[in-house]
């Protein structure tokens, strides 16, 4: 079982580093798929590493002039701000159902229906649809605090949405929105973990699994940035499109068996 949860994470890492999503829209359905674990301790694994990952491709693109600091450091700041509130709500949830499966159900459901959105955009509306440039900080900085809230409460890291909102909004080529996301996943990521430390709301886990999923994250992200270098944006897209296909698949199931 270790092998196979290291082998995902690993998988999801890079191809999250090569397409921007993070790899938690990955990890986090999957593991609930598997079932051997607690949704909060999936939430906080996938998230953790996610960070690790990010961390990772943030340092090796810092030189390739991908991301906009100005913008990016904006973003960043509104996804802190969505990560603490994404964090609060998902504990909310979680103490008003009282039960771990309904909070995995609703954010199946959430996941699947921004997923197959974004899929919707990506694929179809992209090139028919006029995208904005959005400069002011104000809105910058509001739109990031969406990216990280809904982050956060998914326990995705970022996710597919990221990118759907940077093509946009911000009319930015998917290298560069790839390398904007993984930055803002970063900061809303280390943010939501130093909450939870803070208000003492760290589940229960297996440390060898904490242990095999951020290495597992670190690798991943050293592969996913050396092949994003490598291929064509136009590669990029079409792994990206597909994983789009998995996920709310993988989605639907975890919704139906969350369901009561």
């Amino acid at each position: 079982m270790s092998s196979l949860i290291f082998l995902i994470c690993l998988s999801a890492s890079a191809v999250g580093g090569i397409c921007g999503i993070g790899g938690g829209v990955i990890i986090k359905p999957v593991i609930d798929a598997m079932g051997i674990m607690s949704v909060s301790a999936i939430s906080l694994l996938s998230g953790l590493t996610v960070l690790s990952m990010s961390v990772v491709n943030v340092i090796k693109q810092r030189k390739s002039g991908l991301v906009e600091l100005k913008r990016g450091s904006l973003l960043a700041a509104g996804s802190v701000v969505g990560g603490l509130l994404g964090n609060n709500l998902f504990h909310m949830l979680k103490s008003l159902l009282g039960q771990d499966d309904m909070v995995g159900m609703i954010q199946a459901v959430v996941l699947a229906a921004v997923t197959l959105l974004t899929l919707v955009y990506s694929v179809w509306l992209r090139e028919r649809v006029t995208s904005l440039h959005v400069e002011n900080p104000a809105a910058i900085a509001a739109i990031g605090l969406v990216m990280g809230l809904l982050s956060a409460f998914l326990g995705i890291g970022g996710g597919p949405i990221n990118l759907a909102i940077l093509y946009y909004a911000f009319s930015m080529d998917t290298k560069k929105a790839a390398a904007n996301s993984l930055y803002i996943i970063m900061c809303s990521q280390a943010a939501s973990f130093l909450t939870s430390c803070a208000q003492g709301t760290i589940p229960g886990f297996e440390v060898r699994y904490l242990v095999l999923m951020v290495c597992a994250g670190i690798l991943g992200g050293m592969i996913g940035s050396r092949v994003n270098k490598k291929i064509s944006a136009k590669t990029t897209d079409k792994l990206f499109a597909g994983l789009l296909v998995v996920i709310v698949l993988i989605c639907c199931y975890n919704a139906w068996r969350f369901a009561p």
